[in-house]
């Protein structure tokens, strides 16, 4: 399906996905292209699941430009059940525009497969290498604004510090999506506020990953770890995270039932587009 796009720069795209008469959920255009996921033996604090480095090629994907809201999750939640019943107000913060969490791996699945009921277009949760590529936007230093994060950059535990960074505030919460400078995607929060939820299985390393940007889980890797098919990969940190688990090549799960007052999620959807000129 083609989408109408609003132009707001020169190259950024993007469309609002109607989900009520009052609310969008807002999706950016992420232009496709390579990049090196994962993160060099030499970096701080690296830990050894975000090896082996590897070319990776994305194709064009449109993501959220914000984690998914408390108000947007209620009006899907009261989208007629495809597979499991939805809770409409799980979180543990409280707020309309705040990102919605105590959400599992299979409740955000839920709510992409609503969704995409609703509207005809296929939306899911990003792979692994659609958000680490999204996240970067284009940088290769250990987060998406340099080589060290603050506070006022990002909703995270700011009594600890990565690389010479600055301390900062604890904020203790979630606080709304967008109250800081987006990256050059365009996107919001990709560090802290909230863990997100991607589609991949967990895998201990990148040996084996694919190099198309395509979900890495079971059905197409037989040497995935016993017992590691329920558990699902987590990105970005969140709140109450210190600065290193923020980083653009930090890796995280829980298992698909699991849920916490620090993990939300963002969706992606993949639409056929015009030809660049």
């Amino acid at each position: 399906m083609t989408l109408k796009l609003k132009k707001r720069t020169l190259t950024a795209q993007f469309y609002p996905e109607a989900l009520s008469p009052d609310i969008d959920l807002e999706m950016v255009l992420i232009p496709g292209g390579t990049f090196i996921m994962g993160s060099p033996d030499d970096k701080p604090e690296r830990e050894d699941d975000e090896g082996p480095q590897h070319d990776v090629t994305v194709p064009d994907f449109f993501m959220g430009k914000y984690q998914v809201t408390q108000e947007q999750w209620r009006i899907v939640a009261d989208y007629p059940q495809v597979n499991i019943e939805l809770d409409r107000d799980p979180s543990k913060f409280k707020g309309d525009r705040l990102p919605v969490e105590r959400v599992s791996w299979n409740e955000a699945v839920e709510f992409c497969d609503r969704l995409t009921v609703k509207t005809g277009r296929s939306y899911q949760l990003p792979s692994e290498a659609q958000w680490e590529y999204a996240c970067r936007a284009g940088t290769q230093t250990a987060f998406a604004f340099g080589k060290t994060l603050s506070t006022d950059l990002a909703n995270y535990s700011g009594n600890s510090t990565y690389n010479d960074g600055p301390k900062g505030e604890y904020r203790k919460k979630t606080i709304a999506v967008g109250a800081f400078p987006p990256n050059a995607f365009g996107l919001h929060d990709m560090h802290g506020n909230v863990y997100e939820w991607c589609a991949d299985d967990w895998h201990e390393n990148y040996d084996g990953a694919p190099t198309d940007g395509s979900v890495w889980n079971a059905s197409n890797d037989s040497g995935l770890d016993p017992g590691s098919d329920q558990r699902k990969v987590l990105r970005g940190g969140s709140w109450v995270s210190n600065p290193r688990r923020c980083r653009s090549a930090c890796r995280d799960y829980f298992t698909t039932g699991s849920r916490s007052r620090s993990s939300g999620f963002r969706v992606v959807v993949l639409v056929s587009l015009p030809p660049r000129t």
